[in-house]
């Protein structure tokens, strides 16, 4: 009797000690793969609400995150982790803000560390593709080679040709651009009626079924102009095309849900015979719920002296178009025109242009063509900088839209409007808890 008491007490306690073991090192466990927890204030100092506002943290100081939650009053919203160097290792946290005239909103974010972890899944809001034509397919919206980046030597004879859509295209719900992958690499614009993503299906390359239920179709000719403020050279009297190079490279960085990255890199620039040659990545960020688009260049060769370079960017006179400038660096048209050469089989397409350039790197605007008519012309800005990057924004609106802008007078409206909102973003403190 007495030995079975302790035999039974014995297991008990072996039971109780193996449960408390195996509590431990759950603990452990958990605390090695343990979340760093951070408190953001995010607030909006204007007046007007606001929605779909960028919050990016770098992630430089908190180790190689895997994981990422971000919660607001309690609920989780999504939020994105980008490897901007491509090392595997994440660089920044991304989540969007929505916030009411002056209005502040505490976000609560957690950090997770563990190797096998990956980040979490969310709806996606934006879009991003880069494929090669498959020859045994005939529908041009249903291609399926697809990549993730694309290099062509500086003596490539046509690589216009190589990707199916001429190069990588990119969408938010409200807009579609893709990029032309030449010495050009001017972008070129997708117009939609109704506010959602359609790149995927259509491939800008809308077919007659798609356009009947309401896709929309590329808006704008652009030939050798800069489209919407694609990045140039500048000769002195004229802008200049990314061109000779050894070699042009088209990649994507991030595929979303809440933005999209994608870059260009241009590697030997004989930007002009007299200086040496430049290295240069120009990185385009598209964020969900935003017809607006960040353009970022960055000069990436060691020992060069880039402020003895000038540059150019701008939009394209839209032929016969209404133009606007603030003369601080806001610049914009309005105008109509046949999105190809095609003046039977398509109609004129009326669009808004604009783009923004800190006054700081602004050297000159130069005047529009005095023939307004004529194909081919450009609102041109002479450009600088004296550090080794060089910023600024585009955005564009299709009068087809059910939710955009329908007159020059709106469109400039909004140009207003949009600098403002630029000029003042939302205000974020972080603090670790």
């Amino acid at each position: 009797m007495i030995l079975s008491t302790f035999v039974a007490y014995y297991n008990k306690f072996i039971t109780m000690n193996k449960n408390i073991i195996t509590a431990l090192a759950a603990l452990v466990t958990s605390a090695a793969f343990a979340q760093q927890n951070i408190s953001i204030s995010v607030t909006n100092p204007l007046a007007t609400d606001r929605t779909d506002q960028p919050v990016v943290i770098s992630l430089a100081n908190y180790g190689e995150v895997r994981r990422a939650i971000v919660t607001c009053d309690g609920a989780e919203i999504p939020c994105q982790l980008d490897d901007l160097d491509q090392d595997e290792v994440y660089d920044e946290l991304c989540f969007l803000a929505d916030l009411k005239g002056k209005q502040r909103k505490n976000y609560s974010v957690e950090l997770y560390y563990d190797q096998c972890d990956e980040p979490s899944k969310y709806p996606a809001r934006v879009f991003t593709e880069m494929l090669i034509r498959n020859d045994k397919v005939k529908e041009k919206n249903k291609h399926n080679n697809f990549i993730e980046s694309i290099t062509a030597r500086g003596d490539c004879a046509n690589s216009y040709n190589l990707q199916h859509h001429h190069g990588v295209d990119f969408e938010s719900e409200l807009n579609g651009i893709r990029i032309y992958f030449d010495k050009r690499q001017t972008l070129d614009l997708y117009g939609k009626f109704q506010k959602r993503l359609e790149l995927e299906a259509t491939q800008f390359y809308t077919q007659p079924d798609q356009k009947s239920e309401g896709y929309g179709d590329d808006v704008l000719w652009v030939g050798n102009t800069f489209g919407l403020g694609a990045f140039r050279g500048w000769d002195g009297s004229q802008p200049t095309m990314i061109d000779p190079v050894s070699s042009r490279t088209q990649r994507i960085i991030s595929y979303g849900p809440l933005r999209t990255i994608v870059e260009l890199v241009d590697r030997g620039w004989r930007h002009s015979a007299s200086k040496p040659a430049l290295n240069l990545t120009i990185r385009y960020i598209q964020y969900a719920g935003h017809r607006d688009t960040d353009v970022e260049v960055y000069f990436t060769k060691k020992h060069v002296d880039i402020s003895r370079y000038q540059f150019s960017t701008g939009i394209i006179d839209v032929k016969g178009s209404t133009e606007f400038s603030d003369k601080k660096g806001l610049r914009g048209c309005w105008g109509s025109d046949f999105p190809t050469g095609d003046s039977i089989n398509t109609k004129r397409e009326t669009v808004g242009l604009g783009i923004l350039i800190p006054q700081k790197n602004i050297v000159k605007e130069v005047a529009a063509s005095k023939d307004r008519n004529v194909s081919g012309g450009n609102y041109t800005f002479v450009v600088c900088t004296d550090s080794n990057v060089l910023k600024y924004k585009v955005t564009y609106t299709s009068a087809n839209e059910s939710f955009g802008y329908h007159s020059a007078d709106d469109w400039f409206a909004y140009l207003r409007q949009w600098r403002n909102e630029v000029e003042h973003p939302v205000k974020i403190t972080m603090a670790k808890r």
